[in-house]
């Protein structure tokens, strides 16, 4: 059984408890074991009228049917006088079953006394059967004796079970009494034995040694029994066996003994002396039994009279120890209380107060936040000592951790600060690269190697996003959403599995354009990781009353319930910034960027089996898209599949733009072309991907794919496509604010000045 869990009155009830309820149980035995004693003894009475008297009947019977039989098997004739000993034996014997029967004799009885009990009329159910064999003559004087003895034996056991008074003495004396009796079954064997041989005018083979051995075992019986009773009950004995016929018997037993061949004994004196001698047995027996029934109830009594006594002591005992336990129990539970209220204090109030004062970068005095308290002396006061330290160290080791916090917030942004310009550096030298670039592989390489520039920003930007800052990148007008999309889709590694569905025409407000970009891209990388790679990533947008919607939907893995659960949560209310989650590093990224501007991020398993990750962009943030040049005011986007290799020109849905003097041919699915920036609206510039040059070798004719193009006809396409490239950074130049690390530093903005 683990206790570690238990409260505080759990352990202290059980501490009280398990003595109190050690020393209940402890009266409890002491009790039951002394009631059982003093219920026996108050059952005497009940067990000597309902058994002994009745067995002791029983057994006279059986002694006497055992002699008429034992004379009629040595004599020829009939005996009515045995016909009519038997029905006074079946007399006795019913009135001992129904006695047996009855409830009061079992309920005082004990198992031992139940089973000799059981014994005894088990035996006596073999008497009609021996009968017969007696009738038919089909056994012997001895056999007869034998049967009679056993039933006789299975008595004296049953009045053996009786002496199991918790008193010694009183035992003692019921177990003299019951040799006494047993002395007076093997006076009646001896009794039989006679009858039959005188009867018969001789003994029959072994019945003059039983004889002997009988009167030898009777003699032996009295002389332990008697020295077992009482000095006056053995005084009593002793002036009974000086009586006239005892001494008769003892001679004739004498001569019976000397004689092998016949009796030499007279019967009719043998039988008025053996009659004699039982009677005067039997009484002084009787009277013994009723003298020690009375004896028994007054042992009772004191016996019941200690108990009592016991149990008020013991009951007074328990009641002061439930008292005392109580006491100190809740003397111990008020002051753990009181240590537990103020842990809790604080843990649920002071500390995290503490902390968002420091976060807030106010001053905190330990001393003032932690004051000592006082829980005494003992070893409860220890602990609340130890509590009062471990709360300065709590207080003190926030302080060390908000400190450490903030150092580590401006090792992030100097790295991304550092970072930053390193790649705007980068991407600046890659222009002029692009535009001196007249090999269209080297092109595609500088291209592809731009894309990676492109990523390697906005990783930089985490860095910036997670030390609390705000990134660099702005615009002073609004920029549509289509190209919103598409600069977040140029941010992505797997940026050929993304097609972009339906787009609303609507734009975004320039202060909010950078960010938005990173949101979307974050998401957007998250559902091409997170697929297979044949799937396709799909992004849709409308506009509605409360700002722009855009869902990007995927055909992944997907989340268990529990874990979109979570991560909405962190979205809706993003916790601070902790180094060892770092597989939630873009979940916290777009966390943050939400809460900057009121934007709703929201995770959904869609119909997919994938993700559905919807951006309410709130209406505040969103204004009309810029007018659009061409026959079409509908602003719509669709990227289509891109394969290794070309593709016709016919399968993929474009913008509409004006029509160029120069035409513009796209690259292939490995490489990132030139921007496609409409000078007359305000957008972010468009990579258009490149069929791949006609160095690469000719195209099988699908549809309306056009012939395969001349390496000179190539090279003047490229020449377009640089010139197109070059006016579009020129114009953006124009309309972006750029951030160069090299230039003059504008002054910190709040949030990095928190940082």
């Amino acid at each position: 059984m683990n206790t570690r869990d238990w409260p505080i009155r759990g352990k202290l009830a059980a501490l009280v408890v398990t003595p109190v309820a050690a020393l209940v149980a402890l009266w409890i035995f002491a009790t039951t074991l002394t009631v059982g004693p003093a219920r026996d003894l108050l059952d005497a009475q009940t067990l000597l009228d309902d058994f002994g008297r009745p067995g002791e009947q029983v057994v006279a019977e059986l002694q006497n049917e055992r002699r008429l039989s034992m004379i009629y098997l040595a004599d020829d004739g009939g005996s009515s006088e045995l016909d009519e000993q038997r029905r006074r034996t079946d007399a006795a014997v019913a009135e001992l079953r129904r006695r047996i029967d009855g409830e009061p004799l079992r309920d005082a009885a004990n198992d031992l006394l139940d089973s000799r009990l059981d014994e005894f009329v088990g035996t006596l159910d073999a008497l009609p059967a021996g009968r017969g064999f007696i009738d038919r003559r089909q056994v012997d004087r001895i056999g007869a004796l034998g049967l009679y003895t056993g039933m006789v034996t299975s008595a004296f056991q049953g009045f053996a079970a009786l002496a199991t008074l918790p008193d010694a003495d009183l035992n003692r004396q019921v177990g003299a009494l019951t040799d006494l009796g047993r002395s007076r079954e093997l006076l009646a064997q001896a009794d039989a034995l006679v009858a039959g041989a005188s009867t018969a005018g001789r003994y029959a083979e072994g019945e003059h040694t039983r004889l002997v051995q009988v009167i030898g075992n009777q003699r032996f019986l009295v002389e332990g029994a008697v020295a077992e009773l009482p000095q006056a009950d053995r005084a009593s004995y002793r002036r009974l066996t000086e009586q006239e016929a005892f001494v008769r018997l003892r001679t004739m037993q004498d001569d019976l003994v000397a004689s092998r061949a016949r009796p030499r004994v007279a019967l009719g004196e043998w039988r008025s002396s053996h009659d004699a001698v039982q009677e005067a047995m039997r009484d002084f027996e009787l009277g013994q039994a009723d003298a020690l029934a009375e004896r028994t109830v007054p042992v009772a009594v004191g016996v019941l009279a200690r108990l009592g006594a016991a149990g008020l002591l013991g009951l007074v005992a328990v009641l002061v120890a439930v008292l005392v336990a109580l006491r100190v129990g809740r003397s111990l539970v008020h002051r753990l209380t009181s240590i537990r209220a103020a842990a809790q204090e604080m843990a649920d109030h002071r500390l995290p107060d503490v902390l968002s004062r420091l976060r807030r970068g106010e001053d905190v005095d330990i001393a003032r936040e932690a004051p000592p308290l006082e829980y005494g002396r003992d070893e409860i006061g220890a602990v609340g000592r130890a509590f009062n330290e471990v709360g300065r160290t709590a207080i003190q080791a926030a302080v060390h951790e908000v400190t450490l916090r903030r150092g580590l917030n401006e090792v992030f942004l100097n790295i991304a600060r550092r970072s930053q310009g390193l790649v705007h550096r980068q991407l600046a030298v890659l222009d002029r690269l692009e535009r001196r670039a007249e090999d269209p592989d080297e092109l595609a390489e500088l291209f592809r190697v731009d894309h990676l520039a492109t990523r390697l920003r906005r990783h930089a930007e985490d860095l910036v996003i997670l030390a609390g800052a705000a990134p660099g990148r702005g615009w002073r007008h609004p920029v549509a959403v289509v190209d919103l999309v598409r600069g977040a889709t140029g941010e992505v590694e797997s940026y050929e599995r993304v097609d972009l569905t339906t787009l609303a025409p609507a734009a975004a407000l320039g202060r909010a354009v950078g960010d938005v970009i990173h949101l979307l891209a974050e998401l957007i990388e998250n559902a091409t990781a997170f697929s297979p790679p044949h799937t396709r990533v799909e992004v849709s947008g409308r506009r509605g009353p409360d700002g722009y919607t855009v869902e990007i939907v995927d055909r992944g893995l997907g989340m268990t319930p529990a874990a979109v659960e979570e991560a909405n949560r962190r979205l809706v209310d993003p916790p601070d910034f902790n180094p060892a989650e770092s597989a939630r590093l873009g979940l916290f990224v777009v966390a943050r960027l939400a809460a900057r501007h009121g934007i709703r991020v929201r995770l959904d398993t869609s119909e997919h089996a994938g993700i559905t990750a919807t951006v309410l962009i709130p209406a505040d943030l969103i204004t009309d898209e810029p007018a659009v040049s061409g026959p079409s005011q509908e602003r719509m986007a669709r990227v289509t599949r891109l394969p290794a290799q070309p593709r016709p020109r016919g399968g993929r849905i474009t913008r509409e733009r004006p029509a160029a003097s120069t035409p513009v041919v796209p690259l292939t699915a490995d490489r990132v072309g030139p921007v496609d920036l409409n000078p007359d609206t305000e957008g972010l510039p468009r990579r258009v991907r490149s069929r791949g040059p006609a160095t690469r070798g000719p195209r099988q004719p699908v549809g309306d794919t056009p012939s395969p193009r001349s390496p000179e006809e190539m090279r003047r396409i490229m020449s377009a496509l640089q010139a197109g490239t070059a006016r579009g950074r020129q114009i953006g130049a124009a309309q972006v604010r750029p951030v160069d690390p090299a230039a003059t530093p504008e002054p910190p903005t709040t949030t990095e000045r928190d940082a």
